[in-house]
Order: structure tokens, then C-alpha cells, then sequence
């Protein structure tokens, strides 16, 4: 039996069509990574060259499963050919085999966000700016933006627009920043990851040769996640593609969720504009999903107006409907979920890792966290710090990309004095300052203090110097080492490995800290000899590879066993059989900052169905009526998106406390049929008595008070404050409240326990 009879008739037409502008819609849980895995595999035996082939993939990781699973139909020799990797990924190779046409070193340094951040710190710092003003996560957005829609600081600082914007937002040197910023990684020999695809789409631009060079060997084009591509990345295809236009891209539009990265929903939108030619193919048959789970998706995406029309349907069973619970706070929506997860563990044989809580921020994490460690639940939080931007992991890497590009600003800056060798800071600010004044890189100074005088006595020059040769004797071992070899010599020689062991004793952190280093060393020595190549892998080679990690990528743990935490954000490409999906609150999610038009929110809509369709089983979405807010208690009321759900996919249920006792019992009507929309009173938080008194020693029912606007009440949490309006009748009465300090507070009567004042 052929491979292609594994596809549905929809996969395999878009399998088998090869030539030509192709567009793909894969709805969730199609397949469409097996359709672009057999497309890929039947391209070649068809007779096209894997060398005139480049498939762009989400994860490096993706890229190489693929490989192995071609590998397996047409061989692995073959498959290795292919080009195949994330646009960063390939296009760094690019960039390094002509590295020269634009000034930079073959062994560029990539600067991860924190690089970057410390760089822009320290420019803003030497301008005598405000960091309060000009936050560095805040200045690396501005200039992101503006690489992602090729902008060079030249045209920044000429646009009359963007000046404009900036001196709105009283940020008038964001312009100088860039320029300074671009010149300093230019100086180092470094770039981030925006200037893969900025820096690629300037030699493509200036460099006709080498336009025309990769447009004939990428004949054959494929792009997956193409609605999550931005301008700079949907330019390069565009260019590459324009010769034989065998472009094929594959996305769903209904998932673009990144715009706040770049990401363009018009180019999967206008494909059809690009290429009128073009052929599509609809992939709408979900293979993941029950039958609830994909059509109540299916009910809230269809609001959106901007979209492809599809009809996402499957052949599961119909499942159990989508459960929602309310919690009056957001630690009880902690504990909610987190008995919820234990209890299906117990009682249905699961493993812990079969679930996944979803959360729009990762702040929000933090009552699971707590709930999960008092039932000794194992999880695992993605997103946090992950295994290379440990201090221990960033100061070993400095080493080794000193050792590649002693350049390196950002390297050179962690570990000239670590371990101590007594190179002060006021030693390295003068240094600094020197370089800056002569307009050449740092390792320039410190390589030749003849030329660059430095006013610091002999003794640090001397510590200096033995720095320098350190590093040199490093860099002369690179073509001669492998990787591990190198990374280990690099590890005892630079004093690292003696340090962390000396530090073994003093605690479980400190022996930690080593621990990683000797993990970092194994991985190492298992890229260096598992590659399945002739020749063992360089230093250079793994730093390329680890500068290129995305977090996907470092998802390798699912054999240890824990519940899954992340932002939904984090959760495209993934499923899991249960899902939590929490914190459905309006101004949560959809966040406050999405409510501005109908673009953001549309937006917000799609990232609620990749949420929703990350579930095989089941989906629970939870909402809290009350969140701690900066230590303030803000009432809050279901998210719209509950209510944009089909009712019938819908089960409504009184959620128990642990022990049985039920936390929403003096919520009315909850659990009975739905009808009209969600309650979107908000009560108190639990604990809190139903009985207040006109005065302290009054036993009367909150309810029968005679409180009028403008009287003087106090509250048990927010203390005193003055009734401002009163609104509904009998049970839903309710009263807002401004407390002094606090703020305005939605309260109902009979859950507020109130004392009247006046």
C-alpha cells in the first residue's frame, strides 16, 4: 500500500499537488503535518532534486521529525538534502555563508532578548535617559517593529510619522537608541533575532547575485504556520518564490494569534492576490477533537468576519459538552482545578501528563502553583526561565561565543571578571569609554592597550592580558576540537567548573548550579557524536544550534510526568487529552488591551479557539467573580467568549471545595439550564457573612437595610466608604462603593457585610 492511501482524499489532493502557488487550509487537528511530510516525500519521487527544495517549518524540532519521517519513505540520505528548519534558522546559515557582503564575522554572535535588553540598558544609561521612560523591554519592542517592517535606523530617524508617535509618547530619543543600538551589535559582530530576517532581506535586496542564486536553487517552496509570518518573512518568500512560483503555504487563519510578534493575518488573506493562479485546499476533517469540542470551537470562530471560510468537522464521538465553573476568587479557582485534575487522575487511571492548564498571562499561574504543591501534584511551568538562561548555563555560553567571536560585546561584558580575577567595574567602564571614543569593539582595546590607551595601572593590565590569551588559545582550538572536547577544556580552563565545585557545599542551589553545567557538558557531548555525520560537530556548530532553540523546541520532558502550565500563546501546535482553560473574565481574557477595535479582537477570538481546540477529551473553562489585583480585590465578570458558545456544548456545575463543601451553593440557578446570558453580578469573596447591621451589635439581613446613596458604610475588607449607586432588586441587589485608596467596588448586599455608618 502506497504511503499517500494513509491521506484522506482532501490530504492527498494537496499531497500531490506540487507544482504551481498552493494554498493549504488546515483547520485544527488535521493532519496537515503529515500532508506536508507526504507532499515533501512524493515531490521526491517525482524526481525533484531535495537540494532545490526549502520547507519552513514552526520548530526546529518539527523540521526534524520531519526529516526522519521522509527519511523513512524515500531514505535518509535523500532527506537530509532538504532544506528544513524555521525561517530564523535557515536564513541564519544564509546569512553566514555570506556573512561578508555585509560586514559581519562567518561565526556572528546571535543575542538572545537578554542580550539585547543589557545592551539597551547600558546605551540608555550612557545618554543620561531615563530607564523609567525608556524600559528596555520597551525600546526592544520599538525596534523589533521596526526591523520586522524593514525599517533601518536611517529611515527611522527620517519618518516624520514615527517621530511624531514617539514624541507623543514622550520617548523623543527612541530613534537615536536604534541607530546606537544597531552600531553597537554591528561593532561586536552580533545579531539579534530580528536581524535574521532584517539582515537577510537586505542581501537579497543589494545583492542581485545572490538573489538569483537562491531563487534557482529553491525551486520549491513550503511554509507552514504561514498566518503567523510578518512582512519581513513574507518578503523573502516572495522574493525567492518569484521565478517559479512553486510556492506552497500552509496555515489557518483562524489561528493567527501572533500580531503583537509582527505577524501579518493579511498574508495568508491575500495569497490569492499574490498568486491569482494559486489552488487551495480545504483540510477540515478534525482527527483530535470530540465531536463538542470541535463544533463548539467552531460556534465562537464563526463571529469573526476576517476569515477563510471553512467547516471543521470530525468523526469522533461526541464526548462529554464543554464544562464551565465558577469560582468567587481566583485562589479558589486554584483549588477548584487543581482537586478537579487530582481527582480525574485517581479515579480514571490518568497520568499527570494528560493535562494542561491554560492561562491568557503567566501571572496567573500562581494559585495553581500554590494549590498543586499542597496536593504534591508535579508540574511543570512553560515560559519561565528556561535551561539556557540560567546564570550558571548564560556564563559558560559567554565563553563559548567569546570563543567563537571574541567581539562579542554582551559576552565579554558577563565574564571579564568571572570567575574574579579582579577587573573592577570602573576598570571596564574606562575601557568602555575608550572603545567608544575610537569607534572599535571592546576585545580591540583589551587586545592592544599600545593603540588604545586606558588609564588603569599595570597589575589589571596584566589580568587583562591573560584574559585575552585565554580566550585566543580557545578560539585556535576550534577547528581542531570537536565540541565537547572544546566546551569541556573551556569549562575547567576559564576556572567555571572550579568555582561552581568549590561553591558544592554550601547548599542544594549551589549544587544545582554545578549539576547543570555537567547536564550542559552531556548534551554537548551527545550533539558532538549523535548527529548521524561523518564528522563530529564544532563548537560553532552547537552555539548555532542553541541560539536557534524556540521554545517549543526545549519541550523534550514528556516522559517526566506533570501537569502542563503555560499562556495559550505558548500552547499553539500542542494537545493534551484535558484541558483547564481559566481566568475567562472580561478585560483578562479577552484582555483590556484587545478591546479597542475590532482587529484586536478578533485576534482574541482566535486565540480563544486554539485554546479550546487544544483538547482531545475534554475542555472545563473557569472564571472567577472576584481577582486580587496589586493587592486589591477587583470584581470581574465572565468573559464574553463563554457566551459565545453554542449553549448546547455547555454544562454549567457547582464546583465542591475540598472536603465536599460547595463554594458557589449561594449562587442561584448555576447549575440549572442556561438561560439568557452569564450572571455577571459579582459577589464578595467566600467567607465573608451574608448578614450585615445597620449597627455592630444589629443582627438585621443585609437585604432589609435602608441603605440609601451617599451613606457611610464600612467593610470588613476595603474598610470605610460611601455608597454611590444601588442597582436591581431582592437577591441581585447590589451597591457600588468607592473606598478611599481602593477605589470603586461592585458588592452584593447580601453577601457584603456591611455596617452602616451614618
Amino acid at each position: 500500500m502506497s504511503y499517500l492511501d494513509e491521506l484522506n482524499p482532501n490530504q492527498r489532493d494537496a499531497a500531490e499537488n506540487i507544482y504551481g502557488p498552493t494554498m493549504v487550509i488546515a483547520g485544527a487537528g488535521s493532519g496537515k503535518t503529515r500532508v506536508l511530510t507526504f507532499r515533501i516525500a512524493y515531490m521526491l519521487e517525482q524526481g525533484i532534486d531535495p537540494f532545490n527544495i526549502m520547507s519552513l517549518t514552526f520548530t526546529n524540532k518539527a523540521a526534524r521529525e520531519m526529516t526522519d519521517r521522509i527519511g523513512k519513505i524515500v531514505g535518509s540520505s535523500e532527506a537530509k538534502n532538504i532544506t528544513m528548519g524555521t525561517f530564523h534558522s535557515v536564513f541564519s546559515r544564509i546569512l553566514r555563508y555570506n556573512a561578508d557582503r555585509l560586514g559581519y564575522p562567518t561565526n556572528f554572535t546571535i543575542y538572545d532578548t537578554q542580550d539585547s535588553k543589557s545592551l539597551i540598558k547600558e546605551i540608555v544609561k550612557s545618554f543620561n535617559l531615563d530607564d523609567k521612560i525608556y524600559k528596555p523591554s520597551m525600546v526592544l519592542g520599538r525596534i523589533s517593529s521596526a526591523k520586522n517592517n524593514l525599517i533601518s535606523p536611517e529611515a527611522y530617524a527620517v519618518n516624520a510619522e514615527i517621530l511624531e508617535e514617539d514624541r507623543q509618547s514622550k520617548r523623543p530619543e527612541l530613534g537615536r537608541i536604534y541607530a546606537s543600538y544597531a552600531l553597537r551589535c554591528f561593532k561586536s559582530g552580533a545579531m539579534d533575532f530580528d536581524d535574521l530576517l532584517y539582515k537577510t532581506n537586505i542581501l537579497l535586496r543589494d545583492f542581485p547575485d545572490v538573489l538569483s542564486y537562491y531563487q534557482q536553487k529553491f525551486k520549491y517552496i513550503l511554509v507552514d504556520e504561514y498566518q503567523d509570518t510578518n512582512y519581513a518573512q513574507y518578503l523573502i518568500v516572495k522574493k525567492l518564490a518569484a521565478v517559479y512560483e512553486n510556492i506552497c503555504v500552509v496555515g489557518d487563519d483562524a489561528q493567527s494569534i501572533y500580531s503583537f510578534r509582527g505577524a501579518n493575518i493579511q498574508n495568508i488573506l491575500n495569497f490569492r492576490k499574490d498568486y491569482p493562479d494559486f489552488k487551495m485546499f480545504k483540510l477540515e476533517q478534525n482527527y483530535r477533537s470530540t465531536k463538542n469540542i470541535v463544533e463548539a470551537a467552531n460556534s465562537v470562530i464563526g463571529r469573526n468576519q476576517d476569515q477563510i471560510q471553512k467547516n471543521v468537522w470530525t468523526d469522533n464521538d461526541d464526548g462529554q459538552k464543554i464544562h464551565v465553573i465558577r469560582s468567587l476568587t481566583d485562589n479558589e479557582e486554584g483549588k477548584i482545578i487543581t482537586n478537579r485534575i487530582y481527582d480525574l487522575k485517581q479515579s480514571k487511571g490518568l497520568s499527570y501528563n494528560d493535562f494542561a492548564i491554560l492561562y491568557r498571562t503567566n501571572k496567573q499561574s500562581r494559585a495553581f502553583e500554590e494549590s498543586m504543591r499542597k496536593l504534591n501534584i508535579p508540574y511543570k511551568i512553560y515560559g519561565g526561565l528556561s535551561f539556557y538562561q540560567r546564570k550558571e548555563i548564560k556564563d559558560i555560553l559567554s565563553y563559548f561565543r567569546l570563543t567563537t567571536n571574541p567581539r562579542d560585546e554582551e559576552a565579554l561584558k558577563r565574564v571579564i571578571n568571572y570567575p574574579l580575577r579582579g577587573i573592577g567595574k570602573t576598570t571596564f567602564e574606562n575601557i568602555v569609554i575608550t572603545a567608544n571614543q575610537h569607534g572599535v569593539s571592546i576585545w580591540d582595546v583589551i587586545s592592544d592597550f599600545n593603540n588604545f590607551p586606558v588609564s588603569i595601572n599595570q597589575g589589571v593590565k596584566t589580568k587583562i592580558y591573560e584574559f585575552v590569551t585565554m580566550i585566543k588559545s580557545f578560539g585556535a582550538q576550534l577547528e581542531s576540537m570537536n565540541a565537547f572536547e572544546l566546551a569541556k577544556l573551556i569549562a575547567k580552563s576559564s576556572g567555571i567548573l572550579k568555582d561552581l565545585h568549590a561553591e558544592k557545599d554550601k547548599g542544594p542551589e549551589e549544587v544545582e548550579r554545578y549539576q547543570n553545567i555537567e547536564a550542559l557538558l552531556a548534551g554537548i557531548k551527545e550533539f558532538t557524536v549523535s548527529q548521524g555525520e561523518d564528522e563530529p560537530k564544532t563548537l560553532s556548530e552547537f552555539m548555532l544550534d542553541v541560539a536557534l532553540l524556540t521554545d517549543a523546541d526545549q519541550k523534550n520532558d514528556d516522559e517526566v510526568n506533570h501537569v502542563t502550565l503555560m499562556t495559550i500563546h505558548s500552547s499553539k501546535g500542542l494537545e493534551f487529552e484535558h484541558v483547564f482553560l481559566v481566568g475567562l473574565e472580561e478585560n483578562l481574557f479577552p484582555s483590556q488591551m484587545a478591546l479597542n477595535s475590532r482587529t484586536e479582537l478578533e485576534e482574541e477570538r482566535r486565540l480563544f479557539y486554539v485554546a479550546i481546540t487544544r483538547a482531545k477529551e475534554s475542555c472545563t473553562l473557569s472564571f472567577a467573580t472576584s481577582r486580587f489585583i496589586w493587592g486589591n480585590l477587583v470584581t470581574a465578570e465572565p468573559s464574553r467568549f463563554i457566551d459565545e458558545i453554542d449553549k448546547k456544548f455547555l454544562h454549567f456545575e457547582i464546583s465542591e471545595r475540598p472536603g465536599g463543601r460547595s463554594l458557589n451553593t449561594r449562587m442561584t440557578a448555576f447549575d440549572k439550564p442556561y438561560v439568557g446570558g452569564l450572571n455577571k453580578t459579582v459577589s464578595a469573596p467566600s467567607g465573608m457573612k451574608s448578614v450585615s447591621s445597620a449597627s455592630p451589635s444589629s443582627k438585621g439581613d443585609a437585604l432589609s437595610l435602608d441603605l440609601k446613596v451617599g451613606y457611610n458604610v464600612k467593610h470588613e475588607l476595603f474598610g470605610n466608604g460611601k455608597v454611590t449607586t444601588l442597582e436591581g432588586q431582592g437577591s441581585d441587589k447590589k451597591a457600588t462603593i468607592f473606598f478611599p485608596g481602593k477605589g470603586a467596588k461592585t458588592l452584593l448586599l447580601r453577601f457584603a457585610n456591611l455596617t452602616v455608618l451614618d
